[in-house]
């Protein structure tokens, strides 16, 4: 099927390098706001850990004391936000939830106005989310993310593979972070055909199993050993959520996936309850992200626990020392 589509893969990705070249050249202007932008983001659709290290990165930056502002585009899901009625992502739920409103959000596909409302409320640093092809906005910081586990997703463009644009382009990055690092030396060897960016190794770790979102990161877990646990989850990269649940040693006896960011019927929570139950499962077990997008749902035959995930930086003082040096020669150079 990816041969069938490779033509098109062609056509994207003429268009994303005439796009880079725009941005280079001045054709497109890139607009700057005051404050220090520092961006995550990575190659491909799905999930590569951008959401633990845009947290990671924030709650640094708040024990620091700075004044914090999380710009993301927000996705399809979008639910009701806790200001002004406004529309946000799971993603962006999850992490107001999880930085207990210390840093303010800026949602929306216009990152650059966003970021100038932040700035009138005294917001000098942030952190853009799944920033990397979002040229319009200059940044001093870019952080891109690379599983291991599917580094480069099957080696095609959009709409054959699951690259949003060429390996090469890796070499506009300022750090790169292997995550699932434990896959890494393979992934290193491509890597450093592309880019001589300092290169770090991250792995996800549990927190806690949690049954609701009440519970405070880095509070006790709910006792999950004897569990049975018929898993399911709405993401990027369904399969790295499996490994990881196996390698903490979690009994799965049967999966559901769904497409990112689905936002769960009673339909589906009725369906996933009989699944779970056809295999002998004791509990449900979802992503924290999943939680956001069952509000409405019962599940009134099997409880539902959801893991809350951190990323744990193999070099983390020296990863926040690379990002710091890479901040001030940028803003030294722009300020010539």
């Amino acid at each position: 099927m990816s041969w069938l589509l490779w033509p098109a893969s062609l056509v994207f990705e003429v268009i994303v390098r005439l796009r880079g070249w725009c941005y280079r050249r001045g054709v497109f202007k890139q607009r700057r706001l005051r404050g220090v932008v520092i961006s995550v983001g990575n190659l491909t659709v799905g999930g590569t850990g951008k959401t633990p290290m845009v947290l990671w990165i924030a709650e640094r930056l708040i024990a620091e004391g700075k004044p914090v502002g999380i710009l993301t585009r927000g996705y399809r899901g979008a639910r009701p936000a806790g200001e002004r009625g406004k529309l946000e992502s799971d993603e962006a739920a999850m992490l107001r939830e999880r930085l207990r409103r210390k840093a303010r959000f800026g949602i929306g596909a216009d990152r650059y106005t966003k970021g100038l409302m932040l700035e009138r409320h005294g917001v000098e640093w942030f952190v853009l989310d799944d920033g990397f092809q979002h040229l319009r906005l200059a940044r001093d910081a870019d952080i891109v993310l690379i599983d291991a586990t599917d580094p480069f997703g099957g080696g095609f463009l959009l709409p054959a593979g699951r690259l949003r644009e060429p390996k090469s382009s890796l070499s506009r990055a300022d750090i790169v972070v292997v995550t699932r690092s434990e896959h890494a030396p393979a992934v290193e060897t491509v890597i450093r055909r592309y880019t001589t960016a300092p290169v770090f190794h991250a792995q996800t770790q549990l927190d806690s199993v949690c049954a609701n979102l009440e519970s405070l990161p880095g509070g006790p877990s709910l006792p999950w050993r004897a569990e049975k646990f018929f898993a399911f989850c709405g993401i990027g990269n369904p399969a790295a959520f499996y490994d990881d649940l196996q390698r903490w040693g979690m009994q799965i006896v049967g999966t559901a996936d769904y497409r990112d960011h689905h936002h769960y019927s009673q339909g589906d929570a009725d369906d996933l309850e009989r699944r779970a139950q056809a295999t002998g499962a004791t509990a449900l077990l979802c992503t924290e992200k999943d939680v956001w997008n069952l509000d409405g749902v019962q599940f009134r035959r099997i409880p539902v626990f959801f893991c809350r995930i951190d990323l744990r930086i193999a070099e983390g003082e020296q990863f926040w020392q690379a990002v710091s040096e890479v901040v001030q020669t940028k803003r030294a150079r722009v300020a010539r």
